[in-house]
């Protein structure tokens, strides 16, 4: 009997200090935030190329980057004909003897003639034969692996239900601490804050002056190797749930 009235004792207590809690959180305002991240294997590749050359003429010099950028499209579009090229950042820079204690005067000794070219591919699968091809011609300056827009698009739901199921936990959590149920809660403002990996390469700007130099015979170039590696797409939901 001692038993059963403790259990009852403290069975009145809890029901009582649910009531007190109740009573004290009636009408809160809470904001609890949820993330949710998918993960997929890269299907999208950017590479940025370069042609310079060096000659004491600057025509000489602009005439062989234009000679070898044509040849260098060619090949890239022979090679992957569904791939987007773009060309930007052509440049001529004058080259200057450097100052010295006994030439204090810069003479000029030739021009840097140069041009970028970027390839945007979903062929990733085909991209090492690619490339080899083109680097017989033109020099890679930089590779960057992501996600096509369709391949986030399809991941959009995936991301944003597992933002907020995490929301939903982390309010249980809240509620059980505040001796409510989750039945008590309603919300009133829901906001997704989405984003994912960016994918723009960074600037490109000129870069420093080899030593004058002849054209050389273009060699095959063995296949490099890639890891197209994985991007991860994440979402962030934040809600403002108001205990009744």
């Amino acid at each position: 009997m001692k038993r059963i009235a403790l259990a009852m004792l403290i069975s009145a207590g809890m029901l009582f200090t649910q009531q007190i809690c109740a009573q004290q959180t009636k009408n809160s305002l809470v904001i609890v935030t949820g993330t949710g991240e998918v993960k997929a294997k890269n299907d999208l590749a950017m590479v940025t190329f370069l042609v310079e050359e060096n000659d004491k003429d600057k025509a000489v010099a602009a005439s062989r980057v234009n000679m070898k950028m044509k040849d260098g499209i060619e090949i890239l579009k022979k090679s992957d004909p569904e791939a987007l090229l773009s060309s930007h950042g052509y440049y001529t820079r004058a080259i200057y003897t450097e100052v010295t204690a006994t030439n204090k005067i810069r003479k000029l000794t030739g021009w840097t003639v140069g041009q970028y070219l970027e390839l945007s591919t979903k062929n990733v699968d085909r991209l090492p034969a690619t490339v080899a091809s083109a680097q017989k011609t033109l020099t890679l300056e930089d590779i960057n692996f992501g996600l096509l827009d369709s391949t986030k698009k399809n991941l959009n739901a995936s991301r944003l239900e597992a933002a907020y199921q995490n929301m939903q936990e982390k309010l249980q959590v809240i509620a059980k601490a505040m001796g409510r149920n989750i039945s008590d809660t309603s919300i009133e403002v829901l906001s997704f804050d989405s984003n994912s990996i960016g994918l723009d390469n960074e600037g490109l700007g000129a870069p420093p002056s080899p030593p004058l130099m002849e054209m050389k015979v273009a060699q095959a170039v063995q296949e490099p190797s890639f890891e197209v590696g994985e991007s991860t797409l994440r979402s962030v939901v934040i809600a403002k749930i108001r205990f009744n």
